[in-house]
């Protein structure tokens, strides 16, 4: 699942210095109006057993980001950065995330395309071109290529237990 256009090609611009840094581009977003938009760089530590960034981290960060975006000068015009820490709700885009996250419950949006376009569902994981999911006690298997949007669906149960 490869994102389009502009979103990759930062992705593909802040990569190799956040591996340096031990960081790992887990988003990009590019949303607003085309005059002024925001880029919103999601960013966690590359090392999986580590806690989830803070917002010292973040903060700290920041400035090379910044200073890759304005290298790199995707947007003519001016635009705000926002650089964050995935959140409760962490985007899926890599096979290793699907295999990281195996077990939680995601929202999957696919490309248009004939039939059903949007499930919820326990991911078990991928294997090759295939994301499993297991939707209402049934097993679906998804293209990894049709995948435009997964993230992880935050539990808010008293219980926070997985289901």
């Amino acid at each position: 699942m490869k994102k389009l256009g502009l979103e990759q090609e930062i992705i593909d611009a802040l990569e190799p210095t956040a591996a340096e840094r031990g960081i790992d581009v887990v988003d990009v977003e590019v949303v607003g109006a085309s005059k002024a938009p925001c880029v919103r760089v999601r960013i966690d530590h590359a090392d999986e057993s580590a806690p989830t960034i803070s917002l010292d981290e973040v903060t700290a960060e920041t400035e090379w980001i910044s200073a890759a975006l304005d290298e790199l000068d995707p947007i003519p015009s001016s635009f705000t950065l926002e650089v964050s820490s995935p959140g409760m709700a962490r985007p899926l885009r890599r096979p290793r995330d699907f295999e990281r996250f195996a077990g939680s419950t995601v929202a999957v949006s696919l490309a248009p395309g004939e039939g059903r376009r949007r499930y919820t569902g326990v991911l078990l994981g991928i294997e090759g071109p295939t994301v499993a999911l297991e939707c209402d006690g049934e097993r679906v298997e998804l293209s990894f290529d049709d995948i435009r949007k997964c993230t992880i669906k935050p539990d808010f149960s008293a219980s926070g237990s997985k289901k």
